[in-house]
């Protein structure tokens, strides 16, 4: 027998394959096409305690191994989701994580708050990327102390599964995932986008309209692997990767290096059933090697 269930923190997923952040909506824009019940998790397009619009457009561009976005965390608010997303949500068989952001240290304890009465949800994932407006726009995972201080509020309201997903766009990404962990995380997620632009020779102008976005796909996996390895190297929660992966082929190198799962992210938008297709092929690569679960794979990678 294949097991791949994994265990994160206090709650044990079907599957180690969930959906990413801000590729999958709020799930049932992709119910049509894809079998929710068979993902590990949905990690919900981003919550903020009000609407947000986004950014004008163009905010998306495909480059030729990836794509660049700046959609400005465009949401329809907390009220609005526990209105009118979570109701669907709570029908489906599968694990829900909300992705939170906010401003302000405040933003995501309000949006927490509001939603610890509300059932069907499994944890958080904490988008550290947000600009923090408090401290002139240095992004709340820039520094070990602002991450901390922001884990550690967000853990004080809820004991739920609590998980920081952290950008690589720092010097030291373990120094910023000890200190999430000692401030109280389940679980850490990396990498977030990397920094990336692209011009249009044409006009001379930038692809999108905020010049400057982040970038995901197939060409940022080499960086999301070597990040995931060195935070396993640093802490004892579970790690969740995320970055470039297209089939199960890119799942077992994250498992390897120390990944306890995965979330497919950028290839969502190609095939939705992909974290589907992923977790069939895991079954299949476990059995070709003997192996009955998981746990004999991760961070079993060989360096002699």
């Amino acid at each position: 027998m294949i097991d791949l269930r994994v265990q994160i923190g206090k709650f044990i997923f079907p599957t180690p394959v969930f959906v990413a952040s801000g590729t999958f909506g709020y799930g049932e824009e992709a119910s049509a096409i894809a079998d929710l019940a068979r993902i590990g998790a949905i990690i919900t397009k981003s919550i903020s305690p009000e609407p947000r619009v986004g950014n004008p457009s163009p905010r998306l561009f495909e480059t030729t191994a990836g794509l660049l976005n700046s959609i400005g965390l465009q949401n329809v608010g907390v009220e609005a989701f526990v209105a009118e997303k979570l109701p669907f949500l709570r029908r489906v068989a599968v694990p829900i994580i909300v992705n939170v952001v906010g401003k302000v240290s405040d933003d995501f304890v309000r949006v927490v708050e509001r939603l610890e009465d509300e059932d069907g949800i499994t944890g958080y994932e904490l988008n550290l990327s947000c600009p923090n407006v408090k401290e002139g726009g240095l992004e709340f995972s820039q520094t070990a102390q602002a991450a901390a201080a922001l884990t550690i509020a967000v853990r004080r309201r809820t004991k739920r599964l609590l998980m920081p997903k952290l950008t690589p766009n720092v010097t030291n990404v373990a120094e910023i995932a000890m200190a999430v962990e000692g401030a109280g995380a389940d679980a850490i997620s990396l990498i977030n986008t990397l920094t990336g632009m692209a011009v249009d020779i044409e006009t001379w102008k930038p692809r999108i309209n905020t010049v400057i976005g982040g970038y995901s796909g197939p060409a940022i996996k080499p960086v999301a692997l070597a990040k995931v390895y060195q935070v396993a190297a640093a802490v004892r929660v579970p790690i969740v990767g995320i970055g470039g992966i297209t089939c199960w082929q890119d799942a077992v190198e994250f498992f390897l290096v120390g990944a306890h799962a995965v979330q497919v992210g950028t290839t969502n938008f190609i095939n939705p059933r992909t974290a589907i297709e992923i977790a069939g092929g895991l079954h299949d690569y476990l059995a070709q090697r003997g192996l009955s679960n998981l746990r004999e794979l991760t961070g079993q990678m060989k360096t002699t």
